[in-house]
């Protein structure tokens, strides 16, 4: 058995996302699926997803609509508080230097544009798809890993800009004193599904949504703010697979 929360990992988020899973765990056991007592912290992600014996984790929309749509279930979609979204969903903010003048992203074509993944649809696919709407297109491109690291980059002058999703620019103004350096240049529609939970193919996915709506409900305060969270919604498979890929 394995599960995890990796999506929006950090260090000052640890704990709370080990009480949110020792309290979905608790509740999946009560109705008869098995789950194991920690998170896994140390497998890749994609491992992880893949894993036969899966209960439950977060995955980004990308990977999902281009790799594991068949392989796993979609169990629900966390509803973060992170702004005026139709529930579920969420935008990427494209994110430069506050001293940086430039007002436009067609100022930008020719700037260093740093993203986390290849396979993220917050960091790649969506701006990506966003300037290709635009007639625009970012050819200098560096690969960070993380939006924490492509936002340092940006702010430290590594870079000029990068695509971070709304809960984790969020949690970088929060946690990361180099936010400070940072301003929102615009953002993509918020019309993108956010990253949805999932579990194997061998759990009945409403049982899975009913334990994780139970715990998010169960969680105490500070850890409700603390992740963000205020429920759970089920956003229809298609809508995932319908999302365009980058060209």
């Amino acid at each position: 058995m394995i599960a995890s929360l990796q999506m929006y990992a950090r260090p000052e988020l640890e704990q709370a996302h080990r009480r949110f899973w020792s309290l979905i765990s608790a509740q999946l056991i009560q109705k008869g699926i098995a789950a194991p007592n920690q998170l896994s912290l140390d497998k890749e992600e994609m491992q992880v997803w893949n894993d036969p014996e899966l209960v439950f984790s977060q995955t980004c929309g990308m990977p999902y609509r281009k790799f594991l749509h068949n392989k796993v279930q979609l169990v629900g979609t966390p509803i973060y508080d992170i702004g005026i979204f139709p529930e579920g969903y969420y935008c990427s903010y494209f994110v430069v230097r506050k001293d940086d003048s430039r007002c436009s992203l067609i100022n930008y074509c020719d700037a260093v544009f740093v993203f986390n993944e290849e396979n993220s649809q917050s960091g790649f696919a969506a701006p990506l798809y966003h300037l290709n709407k635009l007639g625009l297109i970012f050819s200098n491109r560096v690969q960070s890993f993380s939006h924490r690291q492509s936002a340092s980059m940006v702010a430290g002058g590594k870079a000029d800009i990068c695509a971070i999703d709304a809960l984790s620019w969020k949690l970088i103004k929060t946690y990361d004193t180099f936010s400070s350096n940072l301003r929102v240049l615009t953002a993509t529609e918020p019309v993108t599904p956010g990253l949805p939970y999932i579990t194997s193919r061998e759990n009945d996915p409403q049982l899975v949504f009913s334990a994780v709506e139970n715990a998010i409900w169960s969680l105490q305060s500070s850890d409700r703010t603390s992740l963000n969270i205020r429920g759970i919604v089920k956003i229809p498979e298609e809508k995932y697979l319908l999302v365009p890929n980058p060209e």
